[in-house]
């Protein structure tokens, strides 16, 4: 039976999670609704608030100095705006006949429930950590929030005083050559250790179609990482102290003072599910077009915990970035707040770097081209971020695919140095209004030999895709 609230009381809107998605809901329905009007309860179980987990590989990298650049608003300056945040507290079950959930103190370990009206689950991902000996390991270190980043900071600070600066305690292992794993290897790398990255797939960034990825390859042993591409991690080994000191996979072990696993994040929604709340096919948690949950008028959800829609294949998939996030807090604080707002889906846009090689990707890869069920070309194309001639012109390649009877753009990969990576943004655009390579050839980018080719390198591509198309081949 639903919890009854006194009469005369004000509405309630609890949050789950007070980073991204979280604290943008509760400040967004703070902005349309008053104090008076509204009470916004938000449950944090860290010590942060409003922070950028994107940012962590350079604070660890030492480009960032300060952790607190990375916090956007603190839980004081929330709490300044009337939002009661209260850190080091974790929800443990949400009831929801009762529209009530249960909660308990961190570090008493006293529980209590509090009633909502209005319910925002936000609560995140939790990376992947593989079911290893040795794992738990003092030295083996996540990378999902601050706390996980001071962690491996100050383990890398014992590291550097035990060395006394020689070569002892200098050698990283990174499970994984996703983002965050490629990031890592290079934050390691200027920390003076010697990196090794063990990467299960053909080629990091399995974000990129292998041939694409080959050149991050390239780029990270350009660096010093020794990639080891096509292996399974089977164990983490430990010395005598009991501290990390090696990881295994069937064929070799990679001698190691600290591990970093990089392996990606899967969607925190254990809560939801054991409330019985309704998750796709990745474990997400499903919306409709305001961000509210299935089948639950008052109860909506954002950020990393969710699938959205993709508007490219038109399913339903998981991708946990920061943009959506807080993009997702807008709607549903709007929604909470008595507006009106939707998010209608994503085309998959994301950008990285190793060093000064930038990489970025948006819509499908061939292998899900392939899984939605679309016949499509491919065309790769190498060209420069500026006129050839201009000074500072750098080598970039661009790969497209479209469909292969309607022509319609279905993705592109750019891999290449300075001016590379943002240009996927017009890709982007072009995504979103469900254009064709053809119609992409006629668009208006702004050209000068310091800016670009006068045929941008997306255009070039782009021509090429829309010729492949029109001759059929294939």
């Amino acid at each position: 039976m639903r919890m009854s609230r006194a009469r005369g009381t004000r509405e309630r809107l609890v949050v789950i999670g007070g980073d991204a998605a979280g604290m943008s809901a509760a400040s967004q329905a703070r902005r349309l609704r008053g104090p008076g009007e509204l009470e916004i309860v938000v449950f944090e179980r860290g010590h942060f608030t409003s922070f950028s987990a994107c940012g962590i590989p350079y604070w660890v990298g030492g480009d960032v100095v300060e952790r607190d650049r990375l916090i956007a608003r603190t839980p004081e300056e929330h709490r300044a705006r009337d939002i009661d945040v209260r850190l080091r507290t974790e929800v443990t079950e949400i009831d929801v006949p009762g529209g009530r959930v249960r909660a308990r103190d961190v570090d008493t370990g006293a529980e209590s429930w509090t009633p909502y009206d209005k319910l925002v689950i936000a609560t995140g991902a939790r990376p992947v950590r593989p079911d290893l000996p040795g794992v738990d390991a003092p030295g083996v270190h996540g990378v999902q929030t601050l706390d996980d980043g001071q962690a491996l900071l100050d383990t890398l600070a014992r590291l550097r005083d035990r060395a006394d600066g020689g070569a002892e305690g200098r050698r990283a292992v990174v499970v994984g050559a996703g983002y965050i794993g490629v990031e890592m290897a290079e934050a390691l790398i200027k920390r003076g250790y010697d990196v090794t990255v063990v990467n299960r797939g053909e080629e990091p960034m399995a974000t990129l179609d292998p041939d694409m990825g080959r050149m991050v390859r390239k780029a990270m042993e350009g660096l010093g990482v020794t990639m080891v591409n096509g292996a399974e991690v089977t164990k983490i080994l430990t010395g005598d102290d009991g501290r990390v000191g090696a990881v295994g996979t069937e064929d070799a072990e990679f001698p190691a003072d600290v591990v970093v696993l990089g392996i990606g994040v899967r969607p925190e929604t254990a809560l939801a599910a054991a409330a019985g709340l309704p998750l796709g096919p990745h474990g997400g948690l499903l919306t409709d077009l305001a961000m509210r949950v299935r089948g639950h008028e008052n109860i909506w959800a954002g950020g990393d915990c969710v699938e959205v829609l993709d508007l490219v294949s038109r399913q339903d998939r998981y991708v946990p970035l920061g943009t959506h996030a807080n993009k997702h807090g807008q709607v549903i604080g709007t929604n909470a707040g008595g507006g009106y707002a939707t998010f209608p889906g994503v085309v998959g846009t994301a950008v990285s770097k190793v060093c000064d090689l930038e990489i970025a990707r948006t819509g499908l890869r061939e292998k899900d081209a392939r899984r939605a069920g679309l016949q499509f070309e491919t065309v790769t194309i190498e060209s420069t971020s500026r006129a050839g001639y201009y000074p500072g012109a750098s080598p970039m390649t661009v790969k497209m695919l479209a469909e292969r009877r309607t022509g319609r753009l279905l993705g592109v990969q750019i891999v290449g140095r300075e001016g590379a990576a943002k240009r996927v943004d017009i890709a982007a655009v072009a995504l979103t209004a469900g254009m064709t390579a053809e119609q992409m050839t006629a668009l208006d980018l702004g050209y000068a030999p310091p800016f670009s080719p006068v045929w941008d390198p997306v255009l070039v591509a782009a021509r090429k895709a829309a010729a492949k198309v029109g001759r059929g081949v294939g």
